[in-house]
Formats: C-alpha cells, structure tokens, sequence
C-alpha cells in the first residue's frame, strides 16, 4: 500500500486552491498508479473497499482526504465528477483503477460480484495472476 501525502498549509492558513491545479494533480496521481483509492480516516466503507482490494491481493495508492493538504479541494472535484456521471452516491471511497474512475463502494462491490473487478484489476496492472 501506497500513501500519498501533501505538505500541510503552513501555520493553518488558509490557502487558495487553483482547481486546475488540483485537477492536474489528482489527474497525474491516478495515471500514474494502477489503483487509486480516495478515503477519509475512519470511514467504514472506505475500509471496506481497502479490506477487499488488499484481500484481493491489489497494493493500491491511498489518499485520505482529511489528512492530505489538498483534501478538501480534491473532495469537491470528487464530488462534482461522482455527480457529473450521474451518480447519487457517497464521494468517498472514490476508486480509480487503470487511470479512469470506477465509482465508490457499491460500484466496486457490485463489480466483485459479478466478477468484473478482478479483470478490471488485471487489465489495469494491479493483478498479475
């Protein structure tokens, strides 16, 4: 398991967040790793779906939230990319796997299910067996 991590604001300022940049950002972290998970320490279902990647044998990239820098500005270009794919759900967890968004924990948990979460893992290079 992979967690990113942002500097902090220093002194707790608050900061201006360019939406772009963040965009870029988030962008370049989920091209860039094979399965990303956006969470929030202490949410249940962002265990649960960290639970069954890691029993699935998926090491995915973490980032949680309320402890990154940019958390709250990334929760909300979460949020307007879960309703921009016409989704009422929870924003996080929010699941990327091979560089595209999967959806949260009732997308992941219907995909293994139905048994296409595995080869969704496989063809994003986070399953080789």
């Amino acid at each position: 398991m992979q967690v990113a991590k942002d500097l902090p604001a220093r002194g707790g300022e608050a900061v201006a967040v360019d939406m772009e940049a963040v965009c870029e950002k988030v962008s370049l972290m989920v091209s860039g790793n094979a399965v990303v998970v956006f969470t929030i320490s202490g949410c249940c279902m962002c265990h649960v779906v960290k639970q069954l990647l890691f029993g699935l044998g998926v090491g995915p990239t973490i980032v949680e939230l309320d402890r990154h820098a940019s958390g709250s500005a990334i929760h909300a270009l979460l949020s307007r990319l879960a309703g921009a794919a016409g989704r009422r759900q929870q924003v996080v967890p929010a699941v990327f796997v091979g560089g595209k968004f999967l959806g949260g924990i009732e997308t992941v948990m219907a995909c293994h299910i139905n048994g296409t979460l595995v080869p969704l893992l496989k063809d994003a290079g986070a399953l080789w067996l």
